[in-house]
């Protein structure tokens, strides 16, 4: 049977945020996705962007009702086509400058900063106010460093996640782009579809909803898109471990989902 990857590609995202806000997007973006442009059709003034590290095309397809409160609160499901190597820093810098790995540097598993325009620096030219939640010394919390913009690092994604929901409520910041690590961790240490993997799965796409619900009670008086934006897929490996970085559909195709509130 022939390999399908999905036609869209990561690279479109960049260029799509800065869109959806009204400002020039980050200079080697690749152009826009119409499909996430149709859906905003007007700017928005909010963007919340939560990101679980490698959550697949296929669990979705496989596991459907885990993505219940994902589907609640968005109305574009978006399959797109990573970038390779499929690993976490490498992807995370492509969703973000629009850009190949070629151009902003990152193509192999290592962390510096990003050198390339980014949407963090396109929101900061346009005056607006970004800032990034993670975790640890995860690929979020490093390579997007050096920025005249706020970080906050917390020790645990649920700590990130409770962190997420106060600024929304402090309603400061133009951008938040959350990061979630947990089911990548469990995926690679006991496999994709693992019992604790699942639950992984279950507890990204429940702190979604959570943080969703977060912005309809305390951003009312804006316009919001909301994005639940994977960077690569997985795939088991001997051992039923899990893996990812390779040029598989597994590991390629992953999907996004958007919603204006």
């Amino acid at each position: 049977m022939q390999d399908i990857y999905c036609p869209l590609s990561l690279t479109g995202v960049a260029a799509s945020l800065s869109a959806a806000l009204g400002i020039a997007p980050p200079k080697s973006a690749a152009p826009s996705l119409s499909a996430l442009c149709d859906l905003v059709c007007d700017k928005v003034d909010r963007i919340l962007m939560y990101n679980p590290d490698a959550i697949a095309l296929w669990l979705f397809e496989k596991y459907t009702p885990f993505f219940l409160p994902v589907l609640r609160h968005t109305q574009l499901m978006l399959p797109l086509q990573t970038v390779m190597p499929s690993v976490t820093p490498v992807c995370f810098a492509t969703m973000y400058t629009g850009a190949l790995p070629e151009i902003h540097g990152i193509q192999k598993y290592e962390k510096p900063v990003v050198q390339t325009d980014t949407v963090f620096d396109a929101l900061l030219r346009a005056g607006k106010n970004p800032c990034i939640v993670s975790t640890g010394k995860d690929s979020m919390s490093l390579i997007f460093r050096e920025r005249d913009m706020d970080y906050f690092i917390l020790d645990s994604p649920d700590e990130a996640n409770a962190k997420a929901a106060e600024l929304i409520a402090e309603d400061q910041y133009d951008l938040i782009a959350v990061y979630n690590g947990n089911f990548d961790s469990t995926m690679h240490k006991f496999g994709p579809e693992s019992e604790a993997s699942l639950l992984a799965l279950q507890h990204n796409t429940a702190a979604f909803e959570t943080l969703a619900q977060h912005v309809l009670t305390h951003w009312q008086n804006h316009r919001t898109l909301i994005g639940f934006a994977p960077d690569h897929g997985c795939h088991e490996i001997d051992g039923g471990c899990g893996s990812h970085g390779l040029y598989m559909p597994e590991d390629m195709n992953i999907v996004h989902f958007y919603g204006i509130i």
